[in-house]
């Protein structure tokens, strides 16, 4: 055979098997394209879903509350944290001829007596003459202050000196150059502590700004309890309006607080106890929390909560110590005070407002209760390692009960395989997993029980392959939440965790929402979250999904909600399509009885050209819903999903009695 013969056969041969390979592999994928979604939209199959389902869980971790969502800008205003020189981020202003910076226990206030002394050496005339502008000490914040022209800014401090203070505060840049709000503080006699208001009008902007306290008259000076707050906070209640305006927007239904961990400690006396955080702020001594290893002084504090959640339209659900830290666990038979504790807390919350601590709650401004209607026993305490648990719960649940027999007890112990072996309204469940662990997941309940307690998925989210909130991450998650919804007569809530990350301070990755001083932007995590947020209150509509295979990758629910806004009736089908391909969904609806609308439909979807990608403060909407009107409806329908990706149809219809 010559060579061109050859040649060609080779050819043909080559063609002929490519073309059996693309006609397997287009006959593969013609087979693995295509699923067919049936909805029965008929009374006898609908379910209600809790108004209660999805929520949001704050805990004190990467400083979520302490230089996040609490607006407070100088950190560690009562110099209570760091040793006796200079406490960490205080800086000094000058050098040591001209002044001397230390700390001493002075303080007028009873539980935080560390006050900040200042003694300024050099003077406005003679031998040492004081820097211009003078000298002092500063305060970076929290990683740089977010100072906006055209806003204002009270400064509250407490000074006590030895004479006459002439004393300039002011928000200057980050080296101090640049002077973005200033004003002289002039007190004739300070022999007292005295406190001290002013207001600051920014003229200009800057991110990483800082506060300065200067003086150049000789003498000594002590400071105590420094805050610096933005005028504009939410409703004048002390919170970012960024970051609160992103957990609004999420609408949820419920407010866990204030952890976690945090409320545990390694140690007990690194835990979170209430009355420590609540009363005027100067008042509060402030803890280290020891598990995410910073200091903060809970300004954000249990009154703070209460009234986030009311600020949100959400039920509060607070997580009290159960005796148990890290290390360490009270036994049963001395539980008494702890318990006692947590009925005051209680009536803190729901106490008429001349009841002994109602009365408290009521001299903070709220003489009404809050809608305190949950609480949990400790956090991840039902274990092996903390044989007191059980015990310890019995104590707590049998005095609420008595107390309180409205308010639902959340245990810590599993019950999504088997009953409890004690008494309680629901269980927690915690899931932090891979990805393909989380979406496997959303059958998780399906052989739960369906009598009991109901279970509270406290925390979730994926963990091992997330990075730091990417799509693969949301995807997985939704999957879960579709299962969730599936099973939501055996599940009263849901939520994420954790819920914000200061980008200086990663404790734990990934995290819903990402922030510094000044920006902020939502991981896929968070942007996912909203496909359910109609969720809450609806009707679950039966569906069935039949995915030639796809099982592994493909997850529907359909849910019947009422836009508020416009005050109509909407069938909302969520999919997730977990896997790489191009779905062709068939959807069916039987039951409707011509109610669907041929106008008002859209189609949101969730997805980027590559499955890890992430949200950043270079591209903060890179990954997040869009939404486009959807023209060819119909109760026989076909919807393009695309791989990697979550796909929400809303289809308006008259009024369906379900």
């Amino acid at each position: 055979m010559d060579s061109s013969r050859s040649l060609c056969c080779i050819v043909v041969l080559i063609l002929f098997g490519i073309s059996i390979q693309y006609q397997s592999s287009a006959s593969e994928i013609d087979e693995i394209q295509t699923a067919l979604l049936l909805v029965n939209v008929s009374e006898g199959s609908a379910k209600e879903i809790p108004d209660t389902l999805f929520g949001i869980f704050f805990e004190e971790i990467n400083h979520a509350g302490a230089g996040g969502l609490w607006a407070e800008l100088v950190s560690n205003r009562d110099f209570e944290f760091g040793d006796s020189s200079v406490p960490s981020p205080w800086a000094i202003i000058g050098n040591n001829s001209s002044v001397i910076v230390s700390t001493d226990l002075s303080s007028c206030f009873d539980r935080n007596k560390v006050a900040l002394r200042v003694e300024v050496l050099c003077d406005n005339t003679g031998a040492n003459v004081c820097l211009d502008g003078g000298i002092g000490v500063y305060n970076p914040g929290f990683w740089g202050m977010n100072i906006e022209q055209g806003k204002s800014y009270q400064l509250v401090f407490y000074l006590r000196s030895d004479g006459p203070v002439n004393l300039s505060v002011a928000l200057t840049g980050s080296n101090g150059l640049t002077n973005l709000a200033t004003t002289p503080v002039l007190v004739a006699n300070a022999s007292n502590w005295t406190k001290v208001m002013v207001t600051l009008e920014a003229e200009g902007t800057d991110p990483n700004s800082r506060l300065e306290l200067r003086s150049t008259t000789k003498g000594v000076m002590w400071f105590d309890q420094v805050s610096l707050m933005p005028l504009d906070t939410y409703n004048g209640h002390g919170f970012r309006k960024d970051l609160f305006e992103m957990l609004q927007d999420l609408k949820p239904a419920f407010l866990r607080f204030p952890g976690g961990c945090f409320v545990e400690g390694a140690k007990l006396s690194n835990a979170f106890w209430w009355k420590e955080t609540i009363g005027p702020w100067e008042e509060r001594p402030g803890h280290f929390g020891d598990v995410w290893g910073y200091w903060t002084d809970d300004g954000l504090g249990h009154f703070e909560f209460l009234q986030l959640a009311e600020d949100l339209g959400a039920l509060p659900v607070w997580v009290f110590n159960s005796g148990i830290s890290h290390k360490e666990q009270v036994n049963t038979s001395n539980i008494s005070p702890f318990v006692q504790d947590v009925l005051e807390g209680l009536e803190f919350a729901r106490g008429a407002s001349n009841s002994t601590w109602g009365s408290v709650r009521a001299e903070m401004g709220h003489p009404e209760s809050f809608d305190l209607r949950y609480v949990a026993v400790g956090n991840e305490d039902c274990e092996k390692k903390f044989p007191q648990y059980k015990g310890n719960y019995l104590k707590f649940h049998s005095a609420i009960k008595e107390a309180y027999p409205d308010i639902k007890i959340i245990s810590n112990c599993d019950g999504s395989s088997k009953l409890l072996d004690h008494p309680a309204d629901l269980y927690d469940f915690h899931i932090y997993a891979s990805a393909n662990d989380v979406f496997s997941n959303a059958s998780r309940f399906n052989g739960a029980p369906r009598s009991g307690p109901k279970a509270f998925i406290s925390e979730y989210a994926t963990k091992d392959d997330a990075g730091n909130g990417n799509l693969l991450a949301a995807l997985a998650e939704a999957g879960f939440l579709i299962g969730v919804e599936k099973n939501s007569d055996v599940i009263e809530m849901a939520s994420y965790a954790p819920l914000f990350v200061n980008n200086n301070n990663r404790r734990w990755t990934p995290d819903a929402i990402v922030f510094t001083s000044s920006q902020v932007y939502g991981t896929p995590s968070y942007w996912m979250q909203h496909f359910f947020k109609e969720s809450n209150g609806a009707t679950l509509i039966d569906s069935t999904l039949q995915d030639n295979n796809l099982s592994n990758s493909l997850i529907a629910s359909v849910i019947k909600w009422r836009n508020e806004t416009d005050d109509n009736d909407y069938i909302r089908i969520k999919v997730v399509n977990f896997g790489n391909n191009t779905v062709t969904l068939n959807i069916s609806i039987s039951g409707l009885e011509n109610s669907l609308q041929p106008s008002g439909a859209t189609k949101t979807i969730l997805t980027s050209s590559n499955v890890m990608d992430e949200n950043a403060f270079t591209y903060p909407k890179k990954i997040i819903p869009v939404e486009t009107m959807l023209d060819k409806v119909g109760e026989n329908m076909d919807v393009v999903l695309l791989p990697y990706s979550i796909t929400s149809i809303d289809l308006l219809t008259k009024s369906i009695s379900i």
